[in-house]
């Protein structure tokens, strides 16, 4: 008789997209610096810890960490005795995290640096809670840990592009056990995250990069953590230099930078189509650059900046000095609150793309002689959220990239209320769609986000129905904050 294997529940994956707060599950436990390791083991063994926090006299700055491991390979193993100061073989050097960090950063933290616990903190820096690996990775049983491992350990491109399908095998999986789309995709591109950053670290080493700050960003889609199963890349990179110096820079900068875009396009993620890639040196900039071309496209918002926006705007770091990234975040919001001007042309270019429902079929189609009968969830389903959601975030100084993240933020700006999370509910549903779609045609193929509403099922077509009213319920606060 076969073994049942045993399939995950959806609690199980929930607490990868939970703030770490909400994990903290005891007070943490700590000794002093001056403790021996004696009195430390004594106390994990009586509280049946792995690990404990060695912090300062008041037990609330976290100084460092000893963990059972520590115990066998800098105690038992080189024969030093228990009454040896704790300090002298504790992990000093902790990396800390905010409450309100979610689970999934965590985990990227966590993948990229190889730890195994992360120290929670409040702003002041006073301990609230130790995060370890395991309360992380409820996923280890469909070999999250695996993947993660595998893709920090990999030395060639031909590793990699074993990682890139292990990635996509186990996003089949999990959407085939029923994990949300939200869940899904934030999972789908943390996990495409840890495999660009460690294709960055090789090709860096390949190349004697100049000796200057410079951050690798993402944009698009993977920008707001929003990567589905077919995917091309979008990026660029910020760097810091003066007026004269950027272009020896930039050129130094791009043979590495078009080095990455091509193995990412060996594993999986096409070339950009329209050039939106870091190799391309319209978009490796310092950031002084950075803010000229944002201010150009904000003071003249022709169509195509206006299209750059959509794109651009949607940055966030993911290797080098993240500061740059964060610096520009915070030009960028002060430069868009007030343009009034670009943000009423930015919603004007939103509303052309109308949710397709009918006044009396229930939807309408845009005549694809390639794809007859078919809606472009992409198009004409997540994007007026993602629009909405965009311009949301510069009228009112939202800084994180999520479309459901700045909702959220700003909600109580929009009066939005509680009908934020019916919205929400609305985009995701939308982004299950074309999740399952793409899993059927088994990559990124032709009419990859179309599709015809006589497939579904009679509870699905009434659910897509019902998540375009609430694509057209932002479209009519747009309307109404712009006067259009």
């Amino acid at each position: 008789m076969e073994e049942q294997i045993r399939q995950p529940a959806k609690g199980e994956f929930q607490a990868m997209y939970s703030p770490l707060g909400s994990l903290i599950r005891r007070q943490p436990v700590t000794v002093p610096l001056d403790a021996t390791v004696r009195q430390a083991i004594g106390i994990m063994d009586e509280k049946r810890i792995g690990s404990i926090i060695v912090a300062d006299a008041e037990g609330r700055l976290p100084l460092g960490i000893f963990t059972l491991r520590d115990l066998l390979h800098r105690v038992a193993l080189t024969g030093c005795t228990l009454d040896l100061p704790i300090a002298a073989v504790m992990t000093a050097g902790v990396i800390t995290v905010k409450p309100q960090t979610t689970a999934y950063q965590a985990a990227l933290i966590m993948g990229r640096r190889g730890l195994r616990h992360l120290l929670v903190v409040d702003d002041a820096g006073g301990l609230l809670g130790i995060v370890s690996q395991n309360d992380l990775f409820a996923l280890q049983r469909t070999g999250l840990n695996d993947v993660t491992h595998n893709i920090r350990e990999a030395r060639d491109l031909a590793a990699l592009q074993a990682c890139s399908k292990d990635i996509r095998r186990m996003a089949d999986t999990m959407l085939g056990q029923g994990v949300s789309a939200d869940q899904l995709t934030h999972l789908i591109s943390t996990l495409n995250d840890l495999l660009t950053l460690r294709i960055v670290e090789l090709t860096h080493d390949e190349f004697d990069l100049p000796q200057v700050k410079w951050c690798w960003v993402a944009l698009g889609s993977e920008g707001r953590y929003e990567q589905t199963l077919s995917t091309d890349q979008d990026n660029g990179i910020i760097f810091e230099a003066d007026d004269q110096d950027a272009e020896q820079v930039r050129n130094n900068l791009l043979p590495f930078a078009d080095s990455v875009n091509r193995k990412l396009d060996a594993c999986g993620f096409p070339l950009c189509k329209g050039g939106i890639m870091a190799g391309n040196p319209e978009w490796c900039l310092s950031l002084e650059e950075w803010r000229g071309k944002f201010a150009r496209w904000i003071q003249s918002p022709e169509p195509k900046a206006l299209l750059n926006a959509s794109i651009f705007f949607d940055f966030r770091p993911l290797y080098g000095d993240e500061e740059l990234s964060h610096s520009l975040r915070d030009w960028l919001l002060g430069a868009t609150e007030k343009a009034t001007l670009f943000l009423r042309l930015m919603t004007e270019n939103a509303l052309q793309c109308q949710p397709p429902l009918g006044l009396i079929r229930d939807f309408t189609y845009d005549n694809n002689k390639d794809f007859p009968h078919t809606i472009d969830l992409k198009m004409h389903g997540s994007r007026p959220f993602v629009d909405a959601a965009r311009i949301f975030s510069l009228t009112h100084n939202v800084t994180v990239t999520s479309t459901a993240q700045r909702l959220r933020g700003a909600a109580a700006a929009t009066h939005l209320g509680a009908d934020v999370e019916a919205i929400i509910d609305g985009f995701y549903f939308i982004q299950m769609l074309r999740l399952r779609h793409q899993r059927d045609l088994k990559g990124g193929e032709a009419g990859a986000n179309r599709i015809d509403p006589d497939d579904l099922n009679e509870l699905d077509r009434h659910i897509l129905k019902e998540a375009f009213k609430q694509a057209r319920k932002l479209q009519d606060k747009l309307r109404l904050d712009y006067r259009l």
